[in-house]
């Protein structure tokens, strides 16, 4: 057995359990004196304790006589300690500092696990420890001197004060009577060091007798190390099982068996984000981040993840800002928080955090000022929103963290085009909001589309234009070109229409056209539906994109009646961002072939006579209104919509004249009210079409 243990037994001891001392036995440390250095020849004057809060002072005697003691200054500190006089309160009665207090604290809260060990012939005495002290030097005779300074300045000034005062002054007294102290106040009232202070104080002092460590009382009181009781009846063997006897000695951590949390707001940690569904990980990791390049953030995702799948969560908590993430606002501020510096509520937060955002999508730079006259947020507010995502530069505003991503917008032009329609959606919400004018919407335009001119030199702009102008002049001699062949295909005759194109040189001023870098707009795609729409209808097929915008239009009408041309745009952008990425209304849709759509679903135009000093561009005065609904209301809608051609605005009692002079008795006011709720919006007890109301 010895060869095969590497660890032989040499010896079994006998373990013993002493509980005489149990609930009297402490451990005091000396922490800022060295081991070498004890103080076990030092003369001990007083003990005292506080056995609840475990609160020891020992009083020990200063070697004045030492050569390294200063008498001059140990005078000084018992003169400004207890002054000229002697009494019992006094700190030092001889007049010279001649003894130092220590004062303990607890050293470790729960002492259950600590032992004091008694070796004697073979055995082991144990005895549990009530407690483990750490005894420093008390100052508080500083404290004191300071007292005794303080009513020696007011008992001065008394005196002085006195010579002068011929009687008191009368004085009104406010008595003010408290209110019921909460659950709260009294927690944080416990806690306080005032409380604490005060808790202390109430319990007395418990004078001891200090006996040396060579004492015959003290060889005594170690005899109760020894357990006094060895007898087979109380002291029997122990039969644990090794597992149950290494669980008795160090029981499991109650810290440790408490559930981890599923994400630390600190720390993060990758490893145990990694073990959350993929949405999960993308909304933790961007609430941290704030502002992320799409390539870092697929750095961050575990290896095998699908870059489609990681653009199909990071839409539903994130924007798409100059090529880079920018984290939702609403993700920041959930329904029920409030701002920490105002108390405004979330949804005036994410309102004013979005109209930063959007700024950003229009230039480079912002500035603090501006953005807090137009939310009409504090300062600290709107810092915290620039905090997200930019950077302070001295004498220029804030500057956006993140250089223009290029390639992310190169590499993935439908989710541009899609974030695009969900920012027109943003901006015609954050307009009726904060009522921006014309000139905050038009200046430096920087959508997604042409951010990156704004980071690009002059001679770079002028490089790309001229390459793009090249390239649309050589599609269009190619689609012409096609016509022609098709042309010669169709005719049934021999003779051939010479179709002449004029060709003119492209000029420098010419090349400098940058539209093709701006932000996706409406009309970007003109030409391709065109050609698209003639050679479909040459071969009797209908446009499948055509059918798609027809069936919106179609569905957009039936539930709202009348529609002015820009709301139907706004409209438009929200259902395309509704729309999945590659559908075929995404290949671009121009202004013109929207409102043909609309005349062609059965919609006409409603002349309103807006008045000359009305705001409303012209494009904004086209009111379009579905004629014939098919339903039993289509006449009473019809003698309505006729009304307003001959005024913007009508009051009631003029409608419900010329609907009663048409329609008689027949027409009730249920079914005036459902007209009226189809077609008209009421305001300052006029009516008028729906989207004509000026602001």
């Amino acid at each position: 057995m010895e060869n095969e243990d590497d660890d032989p037994i040499i010896q079994e001891l006998d373990v013993y359990l002493a509980k005489s001392l149990a609930e009297k036995l402490y451990l005091f440390q000396y922490p800022i004196r060295p081991s070498m250095m004890t103080y076990d020849g030092v003369p001990h004057l007083a003990a005292r304790i506080k056995p609840k809060q475990q609160k020891v002072e020992v009083d020990m005697a200063i070697n004045t006589m030492s050569p390294n003691y200063c008498r001059s200054k140990g005078e000084q500190i018992a003169f400004n300690v207890d002054g000229t006089g002697t009494d019992e309160t006094s700190t030092f009665s001889s007049k010279l500092m001649d003894k130092q207090t220590f004062s303990s604290i607890q050293a470790a809260s729960n002492t259950s696990r600590y032992v004091v060990a008694f070796y004697r012939k073979g055995e082991i005495h144990v005895t549990p420890l009530h407690g483990i002290l750490q005894l420093r030097p008390s100052f508080s005779y500083l404290d004191k001197a300071d007292t005794k300074c303080r009513e020696r300045e007011a008992a001065n000034d008394a005196g002085d004060s006195s010579q002068d005062e011929v009687e008191d002054d009368v004085k009104q007294v406010t008595v003010r009577f408290s209110r019921p102290e909460s659950d709260q106040a009294k927690q944080r009232r416990a806690q306080s060091y005032e409380f604490l202070q005060k808790k202390q104080a109430e319990e007395s002092w418990v004078h001891l007798h200090y006996c040396g460590i060579k004492d015959s009382r003290s060889e005594h009181e170690r005899q109760y190390l020894l357990c006094q009781n060895q007898t087979a009846t109380e002291n029997q063997e122990l039969i644990k099982s090794p597992s149950e006897y290494l669980e008795m000695l160090m029981p499991p951590s109650v810290e440790e068996e408490s559930e981890k949390p599923v994400a630390p707001s600190n720390v993060l940690s990758m490893a145990q984000l990694r073990t959350l569904p993929l949405a999960d990980q993308i909304k933790i990791l961007m609430k941290n981040v704030k502002v992320i390049p799409f390539a870092n953030l697929m750095g961050l995702m575990a290896a095998g993840t699908e870059s489609i799948a990681v653009l199909r969560c990071i839409q539903q908590v994130a924007m798409l800002v100059q090529g880079n993430w920018v984290v939702k606002s609403d993700v920041l501020y959930p329904k029920e928080s409030s701002s920490p510096h105002s108390g405004v509520p979330a949804e005036v937060l994410c309102r004013g955090r979005d109209f930063v955002m959007w700024k950003f999508t229009q230039d480079r730079w912002v500035v603090r000022k501006d953005v807090a006259t137009v939310t009409k947020l504090c300062q600290e507010d709107v810092k915290d929103f620039l905090d997200h995502m930019a950077i302070p530069r001295i004498n220029k505003g804030w500057e956006f963290i993140l250089p223009f991503d290029e390639d992310f917008m190169k590499k993935h032009p439908d989710v541009v085009q899609r974030q695009s329609m969900l920012w027109k959606g943003i901006q015609s919400k954050l307009e009726k909001v904060f009522s921006l004018s014309k000139e905050d919407l038009t200046c430096k335009k920087m959508d997604m589309s042409s951010a990156s001119s704004t980071v690009m030199t002059g001679d770079q702009v002028l490089n790309i234009a001229r390459a793009k102008a090249k390239e649309n002049q050589a599609r269009l001699e190619k689609d012409l070109h096609r016509k022609k062949e098709q042309t010669k295909l169709a005719s049934s005759t021999t003779v051939v229409a010479d179709v002449h194109i004029k060709e003119e040189p492209v000029s420098d001023d010419e090349s400098m056209d940058t539209s093709a870098y701006e932000s996706f707009n409406n009309g970007m795609a003109n030409g391709v539906h065109e050609d698209e729409n003639s050679d479909q209808s040459m071969n009797g097929e209908k446009d499948p994109v055509a059918k798609e915008l027809l069936d919106f239009v179609e569905s957009t009408f039936r539930r709202q009646y009348v529609l002015t041309m820009s709301e139907l745009k706004r409209l438009f952008n929200l259902h395309l961002a509704s729309l999945p990425p590659g559908h075929i209304l995404f290949s671009g849709i121009s202004d013109k072939m929207l409102q043909e759509t609309v005349i062609n679903s059965g919609c006409k135009q409603i002349m309103v006579p807006f008045p000359p000093q009305s705001t409303a561009t012209p494009e904004e005065q086209k009111v379009f209104a579905l004629w014939t609904c098919g339903d039993t209301y289509d006449k009473e809608r019809q003698t309505l919509l006729e009304l307003f051609s001959k005024g913007h605005r009508l009051r009631r009692n003029m409608i419900q004249a010329r609907m009663s002079q048409e329609f008689g008795e027949s027409l009730s006011k249920q079914q005036l009210d459902k007209v009226l709720k189809d077609c008209c919006v009421c305001y300052g007890g006029m009516w008028y079409l729906k989207g004509t109301v000026q602001s």
